[in-house]
């Protein structure tokens, strides 16, 4: 059996994402403990559409001419290259009143795509009376390098390693500053969110540039989910938690089909038993990919848990973990675990009702993720996958030694595991920020694997944790719904009452000096 190693999204991730992002498809068959990759099926899944009134327009478009690197003074380094960022002005005061700017800091993926699923900002705008701007993170969406070139910008590492946090950080920065020139709007407070990857950077853009952002509203950001901070079985552990807790026996089915997997794959006629059993397409089949594909319909779907019906990563019901066990402890299916097992997929890849057969090999990139894969084979060495006798998943160990083979086969480079920490911290955390940091918020859902690597108590008065025990990937950053839970609704008055703190303080810190 391969060792499951999920990296999500961005995104996630989380995206990891969210999000944390879906890396690129690398065979296993080369280093059979390496990574699994959970990717996104096309011919299913689709951005979310806008939910925000469009009367007056959601946002507009924009360019910034951008340099390429801001770290150093060769020629190379001024390059520019045009970084999208969209913008909306419904509801802003104006430059005059010093009304607040509410900004994104994009993750790994086209920027609309967090646009559409941010309605905490837009529904706020109107109380803060903000402007709202989204910006893209270099290498991702339109925002690429070298012409705006895909295949140039991700053809080597001498191109790549213009692609990291630091980098993205700076552009924010460099962006903002001009963008408040051009509007006149030097004292207009600015106040960043991001969820996933991009709560990550929303962090340390608070803490690097605190000349730039009054405050930071990070959610789902595992700051901490980085070499000897946690353990690598953490992120499983909490997967294996949503379901057990949903139902033993729904548990007991999902722990005990991987063997059953394998075996049926290595008897004759067993992948067109599972072909069949699976509705798998005819193109490509094996126990490895089948079994990458199920755990990613688990994975994103405690991830995405939420108490409402939803589209991010795909079309699914409120619960949908909730929903997936209903699925597995149908009596319909009686004792045939790969008609149970289907049920439970079938909710994440195809709640629509759409789909007639699911593609394995499917490697297409809908939402323009592809770039994550070298983010996590230089600096975001994030250790996820190992598992314990009690995980849902088969057991296995993280090993940092496959992820170096791995960087090295597909890039030619080395991961730096410590550098997160070394350029922005993270042991130690309470006792640091304490001295140092304020105005940020730390929102994390229980129910989220990655909330295993996020901050979870308050570290002063003005750093703080927001924990939802069945909150999942930055839900408090999604549109509001007339079905959210009373806690959901409790958690969004906090941080507004939070925001609105840090920019009353600003504004009479403004009157002193002028």
């Amino acid at each position: 059996m391969s060792n499951f190693n999920f990296y999500i999204y961005n995104q996630l991730t989380i995206l990891y994402l969210s999000f944390f992002s879906l890396l690129s498809n690398f065979t296993t068959s080369s280093f059979p403990n390496t990574f699994n990759t959970p990717k996104f099926p096309s011919s299913i899944i689709r951005p979310d559409q806008i939910s925000v009134s469009t009367q007056n327009g959601v946002y507009r478009t924009k360019f910034f001419t951008q340099i390429l690197d801001h770290f150093n003074f060769n020629p190379k380094s001024y390059q520019t290259f045009q970084q999208r960022y969209l913008i909306n002005d419904t509801y802003w005061g104006g430059a005059e009143n010093k009304a607040p700017i509410f900004v994104y800091t994009g993750n790994e993926g086209k920027i609309e795509w967090f646009a559409q699923n941010t309605g905490f900002m837009f529904e706020t705008a109107s109380h803060f009376k903000a402007l709202i701007v989204f910006i893209e993170h270099r290498f991702y969406g339109k925002s690429r390098p070298f012409g705006g070139n895909k295949k140039v910008a991700y053809s080597n590492s001498s191109t790549l390693g213009y692609l990291s946090s630091t980098q993205a950080l700076a552009d924010y920065a460099t962006l903002i500053t001009d963008l408040k020139q051009n509007l006149t709007a030097i004292h207009s407070p600015v106040v960043v969110f991001g969820g996933s990857y991009g709560g990550m950077l929303a962090t340390w853009f608070r803490l690097k540039y605190p000349h730039v952002a009054i405050g930071a509203v990070a959610s789902s950001a595992p700051i901490l989910h980085f070499e000897n901070m946690v353990s690598p079985d953490s992120f499983n552990n909490i997967v294996t938690q949503d379901f057990r807790s949903e139902s033993e026996s729904c548990y007991k089915v999902i722990k005990e089909s991987w063997q059953q997997i394998q075996d049926t794959a290595s008897k004759p006629g067993g992948l067109e038993l599972l072909r069949k059993s699976f509705r798998i397409c005819k193109n490509h089949i094996s126990a490895n990919s089948l079994e990458s594909w199920l755990s990613t319909a688990y994975i994103y779907s405690a991830m995405t848990d939420y108490p409402t019906p939803s589209n991010f990563l795909s079309s699914l019901p409120a619960y949908p973990v909730k929903e997936m066990c209903k699925a597995i402890d149908n009596p319909d299916a009686r004792k045939d675990t790969f008609a149970k097992l289907y049920g439970a997929a079938n909710i994440y890849y195809n709640y629509s009702g759409a789909a007639t057969c699911f593609d394995l090999d499917d490697d297409s990139d809908p939402h323009d993720l592809g770039g994550w894969s070298w983010q996590a084979c230089t600096e975001m060495i994030m250790p996820t996958g190992g598992n314990n006798e009690q995980s849902v998943f088969p057991a296995s160990k993280w090993n940092y030694s496959n992820r170096v083979s791995f960087c090295k086969a597909l890039y030619g480079v080395e991961p730096r595991p410590n550098w997160i920490l070394n350029e922005f911290g993270g042991h130690g955390i309470e006792r640091v920020l304490k001295r140092f940091g304020s105005n940020i918020i730390f929102f994390n859902g229980l129910r989220d694997p990655w909330s295993a690597g996020g901050v979870l108590k308050n570290i002063s008065n003005t750093i703080v944790a927001i924990v939802a025990k069945q909150g999942a990937h930055h839900v408090d950053l999604r549109f509001s719904t007339r079905e959210d839970p009373q806690w959901l609704k409790d958690v969004r008055k906090q941080e507004v009452e939070l925001i609105s703190g840090w920019i009353s303080q600003y504004y009479n810190d403004l009157d002193l000096l002028i």
